[in-house]
C-alpha cells in the first residue's frame, strides 16, 4: 500500500497529501469523535506527522482543540473536515473520507465500549485505546 494518497475538503480550498503507509487504520466510537463527525462511528487513517503534508490552502485551515489529545482541523470555508492532530501521541489521524483513493483496512475499533453501532466484523474491539496511546488495551466482546 506504500505510496502517496490526495485528498481534499469538501471545497477544495485545502488539499492533503499522505505519503507512505499509515501506522493504523480503523473506527472510533468514542461520543467526540461521532459527534464531530456526524455519524454513528469515525473511520480513521494514522500516520506519523511528516507524512501528512498540506499542498494547498494552508491559510483556509482552521483548528478546534476540545482537549490536548484531539487537535481537530477543518476547511473554514466549507467546513468539511480534513485530519486531527494528536500531539501527545505524535500522530495525525486523516480521516479515511478525506483520502478518498486510500485503500480502507481497519484492524480495531477503539473506544467501543462507548459504540452505539456494535459491528461486528471480527476485528479487535478495545474498551478505550491501546496501552501504547495511554489506555487500558482491554479487549471487549462483539
Amino acid at each position: 500500500m506504500a505510496g502517496s494518497y490526495k485528498g481534499a475538503c469538501f471545497c477544495g480550498a485545502v488539499e492533503i497529501e499522505v505519503s507512505g503507509e499509515p501506522e493504523a487504520m480503523g473506527y472510533c466510537h468514542c461520543r467526540s469523535c461521532r459527534s464531530w463527525s456526524g455519524g454513528p462511528v469515525n473511520a480513521f487513517s494514522l500516520w506519523a506527522p511528516d507524512a501528512v503534508r498540506v499542498t494547498k490552502g494552508e491559510a483556509e485551515i482552521a483548528s478546534f482543540a476540545k482537549t490536548e489529545l484531539s487537535h481537530r482541523q477543518f476547511c473554514r470555508r466549507c467546513g468539511g473536515h480534513l485530519m486531527t492532530r494528536h500531539p501527545p501521541l505524535r500522530m495525525v489521524d486523516v480521516f479515511a473520507a478525506t483520502l478518498p483513493e486510500l485503500p480502507f483496512r481497519p484492524g480495531v475499533h477503539v473506544n467501543y465500549a462507548e459504540t452505539v453501532l456494535p459491528m461486528r466484523d471480527g476485528l479487535p474491539k478495545l474498551r478505550d485505546f491501546p496501552k501504547e496511546f495511554g489506555g487500558s488495551g482491554e479487549v471487549v466482546a462483539e
